[in-house]
């Protein structure tokens, strides 16, 4: 009897264990800043991005374009990288304007 209930507590330990180190390694819910840059140059534009401890970092501009006219648009360049729970790093480049938002990365289908 004895011997069962030590087989029970190893496979309960050995479960414990597995599912701790299983976890993912980020902790976006405890990430902090490292990194934030903002630049708001008025109603032409801005620059903005930021790094957290998690490994999200972002960075972003626009540019007004056309101002004062019919053709008045925002024109908006970024990247966004993160780190997946699978350890890969996943990086987003994107462009928003009056074509519409065009994104391009590695882990996105291409035509």
């Amino acid at each position: 009897m004895q011997s069962s209930s030590i087989c029970v507590l190893a496979v309960c330990a050995f479960v414990l264990f597995s599912s701790i180190n299983a976890a993912p390694l980020d902790d976006s819910q405890h990430a902090t800043i490292l990194r934030y840059d903002n630049d708001n140059i008025g109603t032409d534009g801005y620059n903005f991005g930021y790094e957290t401890s998690d490994g999200v970092t972002r960075q972003e501009q626009a540019e007004l374009k056309n101002a004062g006219t019919d053709q008045e648009a925002l024109s908006v360049r970024g990247s966004v990288s993160w780190v997946a729970p699978d350890g890969q790093t996943y990086t987003l480049h994107y462009i928003a304007d009056e074509n519409g938002f065009q994104p391009q990365g590695d882990h996105l289908p291409h035509n």
